[in-house]
């Protein structure tokens, strides 16, 4: 099939998928927290929002206008504020609502997120955030030579192919954090501690976004 690159380069983005999956980002660090504050469903749900808007991105990449994006000082300027004021939002939510598990004032558990909202954050967590579309844009077309007049059909693949390489790492992980919950709920200092601590990492990553230059 013409759309689908040669096994060397497969096995080459395979490694640089592993990398990119295993290092903390905003999307991790949704999927992980809403894990801890709602069971495995609720972590699984907000990772597969991610994986939507990776969806979409892959799509907008494939058809150029992530890079028509990238490029444009103005449109960038916008999506680098929108994603880092909506890390801001999620990081004051964590503080004031709790990214963990707690209980309120009569002693009874919160609500956790739907699911429905769980994966709504995860699209939006990863569409409003443009390190991800730099991903797409200069690094993706890394492993598409010029000229290629597949070269549309080999990056949806490969941005298919990311998403289906990450999956199993990301349920593992949300898997291992939900076995976790059940010990941290046992502990509401250890949990409000966690509740601060993703809140100062979603804070980090608006500062990092903040600073994300253009192509």
């Amino acid at each position: 099939m013409p759309f689908i690159p040669d096994l060397s380069t497969i096995l080459a983005f395979s490694v640089a998928c592993f990398v990119l999956t295993i290092t903390p980002g905003p999307d991790m660090t949704l999927f992980l927290g809403r894990t801890l504050a709602g069971g495995r469903a609720s972590g699984i749900a907000a990772y597969l929002g991610a994986a939507t808007g990776s969806l979409i991105h892959t799509t907008l990449a494939a058809v150029g206008l992530s890079a028509l994006i990238a490029a444009s000082p103005e449109a960038f300027l916008v999506l680098k504020i929108v994603g880092a004021g909506y890390l801001i939002f999620l990081a004051v939510q964590a503080v004031r609502s709790g990214s963990t598990f707690r209980v309120d004032e009569k002693g009874q558990e919160k609500a956790a997120p739907s699911l429905k909202a769980s994966w709504l954050t995860g699209v939006g967590i990863n569409l409003s955030n443009p390190k991800i579309i730099l991903f797409f844009v200069t690094f993706l077309p890394q492993f598409v030579q010029a000229g290629d007049p597949h070269a549309g059909g080999k990056l949806f693949f490969l941005g298919i192919y990311f998403i289906v390489f990450a999956t199993p790492f990301c349920v593992a992980m949300i898997v291992a954090a939900d076995k976790l919950a059940a010990a941290l709920k046992r502990r509401p200092k250890v949990t409000r501690a966690i509740d601060w601590l993703f809140a100062s990492v979603f804070s980090a990553f608006a500062v990092k976004i903040l600073m994300t230059q253009g192509r």
